[in-house]
């Protein structure tokens, strides 16, 4: 932000969302600047929805014709804004510059332009009102607004020639952004692939690239070390899952003093501590498992990336209803270190074996749990081989860090750049897009 400059000299707003303003830029309010488009419906366009800041087409297998029928009608050019439910979702963005023909649901707001604003601008000074403001007004349980909320706001608004500039500006360096933050999730995605890769080929092939193979005839296993025995989860542990105390029983929360797990564990891949707890008397009449510390714990519902997810437990603790707990039965076959990687390992095909399928929801049973193939080499090269991921997965991680610290400081760069320029805290007047300046520089040389 240091190379941008501010304008000469500011003024006050007198808006809610920012307090300065350069001082030939004029305040309105949002009526002023836009209608509110009255409801139409046209049959033959597709439907369509805001997502992220974007106007994009909507699934509509499962949509009624009916439902479709009473949806409204938003054009290229429009603006669309979603004010429902505001304090349900405080990161998406709401409002959107419509580049598609679609009908949308009747709850959404669609704005059209008095003609005072050019719409690459307004379609950011929407978008900065929506992350600034916006989602601090309405009303009721689901904090929702009209469009007399939205148009008795202040805003502040510069010439037409100077939002073209802002606009353009705005289009460009996010664009670049936007580019860099694809660039470094594309890696992320990649260092992930790659470090699956290497805990899956260390658990089924092992370290020592020149050990004699044997086919075990298990498709999840495969070939395997000639020395390795291939068993499966009943054979070597105990496996079950608990359940969720009558939460309207206060003899079994109040003054709790025994962990309780739900499934966002998994999360933590290794548990060192509880957010909840349960009484005594919960784990009587409950009949709820004590998990002992060295288990692992796996998530065995939800649609999300969390069923099929695994976690060391570090802590004695009890477990819900959506968890399954794999303790060794102590007899030193398999270390549960190794159980956790095998089933990071096995993460994809546990999921896609559970999906589900029709009117059955996506889960794992703890039947199929105890089913699940898994190779035991011995209890010493299991060490060595965990020593080895383990060593291997900091790695990554320490990369992973660094290119998600990366797309959090883009992200804000981001949303500071969008910020100063629309409310007028650099002065952009005398910008020229990049493209021009490699056109204009040489014709300024040769004069």
């Amino acid at each position: 932000m240091a190379k941008y400059r501010p304008y000469e000299s500011y003024k006050d707003t007198h808006a809610d969302w920012y307090k300065i303003k350069p001082a030939h830029w004029t305040c309105e309010r949002f009526k002023n600047n836009f209608i509110e488009k009255k409801k139409k419906n046209v049959l033959d366009l597709p439907a369509g929805a805001i997502s992220f800041g974007r106007v994009v087409y909507k699934n509509e297998e499962t949509l009624s014709q009916e439902t479709k029928n009473s949806y409204q009608e938003v054009l290229a050019g429009e603006f669309l804004i979603n004010p429902l439910n505001l304090n349900f979702d405080l990161k998406s963005l709401r409002t959107a510059l419509s580049n598609i023909d679609v009908v949308v649901s009747t709850g959404y707001i669609v704005l059209q332009s008095r003609g005072l604003l050019n719409p690459r601008f307004a379609r950011w000074l929407l978008q900065q009102f929506d992350v600034s403001h916006m989602k601090t007004l309405g009303a009721g349980v689901r904090q929702t607004i009209n469009y007399s909320d939205i148009g008795n706001s202040l805003f502040c608004r510069p010439s037409l020639e100077e939002q073209q500039v802002i606009g353009a500006f705005l289009d460009h360096e996010t664009a670049k952004i936007d580019k860099l933050i694809e660039k470094q999730q594309q890696l992320i995605e990649l260092l992930k692939e790659k470090r699956q890769a290497v805990i899956s080929h260390a658990v089924t092939k092992g370290l020592n690239p020149d050990v004699p193979m044997k086919d075990t005839g298990v498709e999840w296993l495969g070939r395997v070390p000639e020395h390795w025995e291939a068993s499966r989860i009943s054979w070597i542990c105990s496996v079950g899952n608990g359940s969720t105390p009558n939460r309207e029983n206060a003899l079994f929360w109040l003054n709790g003093s025994y962990p309780w797990l739900n499934s966002s564990k998994v999360n933590d891949e290794k548990v060192y501590s509880a957010e909840q707890f349960v009484t005594p008397k919960a784990l009587c009449e409950c009949s709820l498992p004590i998990v002992r510390r060295g288990s692992v714990i796996i998530a065995i519902t939800g649609e999300g990336k969390t069923r099929g997810t695994s976690a060391l437990m570090m802590i004695d603790a009890t477990i819900n209803q959506h968890l399954a707990y794999i303790t060794p039965r102590g007899n030193d076959k398999v270390l549960p270190e190794f159980i956790h990687l095998w089933l990071q390992s096995k993460y994809q095909q546990i999921r896609s074996n559970s999906a589900g399928g029709g009117s059955t929801k996506a889960a794992i049973t703890c039947s199929e749990v105890k089913g699940y193939p898994i190779p035991v080499p011995p209890i010493n090269e299991q060490a060595e081989i965990i020593k080895s991921i383990e060593k291997k997965k900091k790695i990554y991680s320490d990369i992973l860090f660094a290119s998600e610290n990366q797309i959090d400081i883009l992200q804000e760069r981001r949303t500071a750049l969008i910020s100063a320029a629309v409310t007028g805290k650099i002065d952009l007047r005398h910008w020229v897009a990049p493209e021009k300046q490699e056109v204009e520089e040489p014709q300024e040389t040769t004069a």
